[in-house]
């Protein structure tokens, strides 16, 4: 499952996954940050916990990227209790 967590005023969404358990154990978050397009979206995807970009499709600047990634270095641990608890609501 996908939560949203806030808009920015050019309507890019910041959205975190569920926990996802690896056949290896290993606990992983994915972070989107998507903004609509004429034709479709701008998508930028990191992994938690190595912080690696695994998608950037679309037009965000290298600006953005880098304060995208600011975002996902400060609120790692906020996002893992989210997707922890199952949204924000609960959390």
């Amino acid at each position: 499952m996908m939560h949203t967590l806030c808009k920015y005023a050019d309507e890019t969404e910041l959205v975190i996954s569920d926990i996802i358990t690896r056949d290896n154990g290993d606990e992983i978050i994915k972070v989107v940050f998507e903004r609509p397009t004429e034709n479709g979206f701008d998508t930028l995807i990191f992994e938690l916990p190595s912080y690696k970009i695994i998608e950037n499709d679309g037009k965000y600047t290298e600006e953005e990227v880098k304060l995208f990634k600011k975002v996902v270095e400060q609120g790692a641990a906020h996002f893992y209790e989210i997707a922890r608890e199952g949204g924000l609501e609960s959390a």
